[in-house]
């Protein structure tokens, strides 16, 4: 027989076991405080006591469930078979999460393995330019919205280099300074192309065989396509003897034509600019030593346009051309006689050198007997169709004095196919 408790009856008993409770732990306080000179020793003993008594406890606990673990697999075949099946599970997943991250720390951190080497391939297939610097040509990337980063020695002898966009479209640089010492150098451009600009990274974060992807194009106007992008591991952080920049060495293989171009992580972030490649080893400037050198950069040792048209009708002559290779039409085109203007405007003249990327001038000299008519001869470069194509011309200008300055006044210009090499190097 059974007998339901009255609910007054299980207050009255929970009252009692809290009355029981409160004077017990009264009377433990009045113990551990009274008598007060005796309550610092009692503080230390009776800590260390229940210490002792907690470690000791969990000690047994421990032995008892490692020995219930250790029994537990014998006890019967159906737990045998669920300890291995269980173990096997658990094995997999721990080597899983070991695999898991090791590659995380390959790819140097949660943060860049998330992402996408596509998508950054294809940003650095929209955004690396290449720098045609006359003789030289290499690539170069956006480091603000308007200045493009390139290596020194690709533009060291010209004067006027031109910016190549992934579009096919070019632009002369107004302003160029450098760092000839770290081989770095700063085209400033008229246009802004914000989307095109890249971030930094720190080589210092980045880990032993982390994935770097180095773009260019190499041989540059003479091989046709689309950005070159070389994938390689991140070996070591260096510093050259004699020099005020670090390098990052990798193991990828850089050839001609991507000095310049960026070296990126996988989250298409720069860490160097492609500086110099040996023997399946690369060398990068770091971008650390980038940012600290770029206040430092200057426009001293930049090769400078000097020309004078008021010289004599060679120099006027050699000035005329020049303009046109620096993209300098106003310049170029003040430099027409009145009776040449008589048949064009500077729309329309301008218009016939639209697609001229270079000049380069091989001979200018006075013809013995007419000292205002000069023979000249001179090569350009044409870009159509994402492809560059050579002429050379050969010629005489007819020029007039005009105030102080000498102007073309006539000229007598054919092309000469596929010339020999003595034609070059003709006095």
């Amino acid at each position: 027989m059974k007998f339901k408790l009255q609910p007054e009856i299980l207050i009255a008993q929970a009252k009692a076991r809290i009355k029981n409770w409160r004077l017990r732990f009264i009377a433990y306080i009045k113990r551990l405080l009274f008598p007060i000179y005796f309550f610092p020793i009692k503080l230390i003993t009776y800590s260390a006591y229940y210490l002792v008594v907690f470690a000791f406890k969990l000690m047994i606990r421990i032995i008892k469930l490692i020995w219930f673990c250790l029994r537990w697999p014998f006890r019967s075949w159906g737990n045998l078979f669920k300890f291995i099946f269980w173990g096997l599970i658990f094995s997999y997943f721990a080597f899983t999460e070991y695999r898991f991250l090791s590659l995380v720390e390959r790819y140097g951190g949660y943060s860049k393995f998330f992402c996408s080497e596509w998508a950054t391939s294809r940003q650095l297939k929209k955004s690396v330019v290449r720098i045609v610097g006359g003789y030289s040509e290499g690539s170069g990337f956006f480091v603000a919205d308007n200045q493009v980063l390139t290596s020194f020695h690709v533009i060291s002898d010209e004067p006027s280099p031109k910016v190549i966009f992934p579009d096919g479209s070019f632009d002369t640089p107004t302003h160029i300074s450098a760092d000839p010492d770290n081989d770095l150098a700063l085209l400033t451009l008229p246009k802004k192309n914000s989307d095109k600009v890249f971030h930094w990274v720190s080589p210092q974060t980045l880990q032993i065989n982390e994935p770097l992807l180095a773009a260019g194009y190499p041989l540059g106007t003479d091989l046709l396509g689309e950005v070159t992008i070389n994938k390689g591991n991140f070996t070591a952080s260096r510093r050259a003897s004699g020099f005020f920049s670090d390098y990052v060495q990798t193991s990828i293989n850089l050839v001609q034509g991507m000095s310049g171009g960026p070296l990126v992580d996988q989250c298409g972030d720069v860490a160097g600019i492609n500086t110099l490649s040996l023997s399946g080893m690369s060398m990068f400037v770091s971008s650390d030593s980038i940012k600290l050198l770029w206040p430092q950069f200057s426009d001293q040792e930049i090769k400078k346009i000097k020309v004078d048209p008021s010289e004599s009708p060679a120099a006027a002559v050699e000035a005329f051309y020049t303009y046109l290779k620096a993209r300098r039409m106003e310049d170029g085109f003040n430099l027409l006689s009145q009776q040449y203007l008589q048949k064009t405007n500077l729309e329309e003249w301008t218009n016939r050198f639209v697609d001229v990327l270079d000049v380069q001038i091989f001979l200018t000299e006075a013809v013995k007997g007419q000292p205002n008519t000069v023979r000249v001869k001179f090569s350009t470069k044409i870009w159509t169709g994402f492809e560059a194509f050579y002429h050379y011309y050969e010629g005489t200008w007819e020029t007039i004095k005009e105030g102080d300055v000498y102007k073309m006044n006539q000229s007598n210009i054919k092309e000469v196919a596929e010339p020999d090499w003595q034609w070059f190097y003709e006095d």
